[in-house]
């Protein structure tokens, strides 16, 4: 048969899926072309904690001889390092847990193995998906940050070394890093997603989230995380769609230049027949991140007492004098104070949603900033992580500096379908395709 001329690297899931279905592709020759990106770029971007080489090799010369019995029949894959996989370390991003080995994969490795899918390796994150970096650079920039905590994932996934990869979110580690590194990410539904092998920061946010290059790959991962039957999203019409332009307590934040490119991208959504409206926020909203600071500071500082009170010195100060030090004083009435005001922060938010299918907004003050020591702020993801609600990046701009910036949509909790399906009209109202992976 004639092969496919498109390099199966660069290709996406939706794509790899017709080039193996007809047999123009085999899952060993797309485990292959991915390990010959890495092996071109990675010594540059440094995406990868470990790269299982010869285990994917041959998990897909396996699935050469079989029937396609998944949706991700040999299409690879990468994991952020804090979630487990049998055959590969887990290590955190911390010395502590040096050529650490779990016995089990993780819940959410485990379903996509079963759904077909090759894992390529484990990609770097910050030390323990906190703020302090791990070697991985910006794609787009190698000396900018590509973000945090799940770096190496979005890094992986923009330099086309894989077509989707795992992260995880606790207050921005996917949607930031997807915005800094020109890729598309998406933050679930807090508990739609299994975290069972998934390193613990903050039970009460921790959500799974992963990369892609398009759109509608995010739902084919979803739905395989799901084990949910394949299904395509719902085609929507951007005329039928209610866009709330939300700026929210913290506009002030984000550079001129952001707030011009999504305040221009609103205009032409308008123009194209979206009805748009401007929105303000529900009253409290701009404590929100005040409460997710307290909850998940307190949360982290018990969940890590192990790894702080018997290898405290092999953490960094950032994090045993941020995050684990606010915790610390944080009492236990602060935290169900804090708790109760974010129920009632959901109520406003779901109530607020009855008039919108989703929102637009920022995902970062602007471009990556330039130097590898820190990993941005999250100052535009808190709110949605801390409301439980599904919030998409999408890869829609270049900044004046030649990096990307990215536009943020928002859904309704547990609508992640239908704020998918609306992000792909969107999509094609702002002519944002597939991302062709760099580096």
């Amino acid at each position: 048969m004639t092969k496919a001329v498109t390099d199966p690297a660069q290709m996406t899931i939706t794509q790899l899926q017709v080039a193996i279905g007809r047999g123009d592709l085999q899952p060993s020759e797309v485990t292959e072309s991915c390990l010959a990106r890495a092996g071109g770029c990675e010594h540059e971007v440094r995406a990868w904690a470990c790269l299982g080489d010869d285990k994917a090799r041959m998990a897909a010369r396996l699935l050469d001889a079989s029937p396609a019995t998944g949706a991700l029949h040999g299409i690879p894959f990468g994991v952020k390092d804090i979630i487990d996989t049998f055959d590969m370390p887990t290590q955190f991003g911390t010395p502590i847990y040096h050529d650490h080995r779990a016995h089990r994969d993780a819940a959410c490795v485990a379903l996509l193995r079963e759904a077909g899918g090759v894992c390529l390796g484990k990609t770097v994150t910050t030390e323990l998906a906190h703020f302090h970096p791990g070697k991985t650079r910006n794609p787009h920039g190698l000396q900018h940050t590509p973000g945090g905590s799940s770096s190496g994932s979005a890094a992986a996934v923009a330099a086309a070394m894989v077509p989707f990869a795992l992260g995880t979110q606790t207050t921005g580690s996917v949607l930031r890093p997807a915005a800094y590194c020109g890729v598309y990410g998406f933050k679930p539904s807090f508990g739609d997603i299994n975290r069972s092998g998934v390193f613990e920061c903050a039970a009460s946010f921790d959500t799974l989230g992963w990369f892609t290059r398009c759109v509608d790959d995010i739902e084919i991962v979803r739905r395989a995380l799901l084990r949910a039957p394949a299904r395509a999203l719902e085609v929507v019409e951007l005329a039928d769609l209610r866009i709330g332009l939300f700026r929210g307590p913290h506009w002030d934040k984000a550079e001129s230049a952001t707030q011009q490119l999504i305040e221009a991208s609103a205009q032409q959504l308008s123009t194209g027949g979206a009805h748009v409206h401007d929105i303000e926020p529900p009253p409290g909203f701009d404590g929100i991140a005040q409460h997710h600071r307290t909850i998940s500071g307190y949360e982290f500082a018990r969940a890590i007492s192990w790894e702080r009170t018997q290898h405290g010195q092999l953490l960094s100060p950032k994090l045993l004098d941020g995050r684990c030090e606010d915790g610390l004083q944080a009492s236990y009435e602060d935290y169900i104070t804090a708790q109760a005001a974010l129920v009632q922060q959901r109520l406003a938010y779901e109530q607020m949603m009855r008039d919108y299918d989703v929102l637009l907004t920022a995902v970062a003050p602007g471009e990556a900033w330039h130097g590898l020591q820190a990993t941005g702020d999250p100052v535009f993801n808190t709110a949605w992580t801390a409301l439980h609600v599904p919030a998409l990046s999408v890869p829609a701009f270049t900044g004046t500096g030649g990096m990307p910036v990215g536009l943020q949509i928002v859904g309704a909790f547990r609508a992640d379908a239908k704020l998918l399906a609306a992000a792909r009209a969107i999509c094609q109202g702002l002519n944002i395709g597939i991302v062709p992976g760099v580096g």
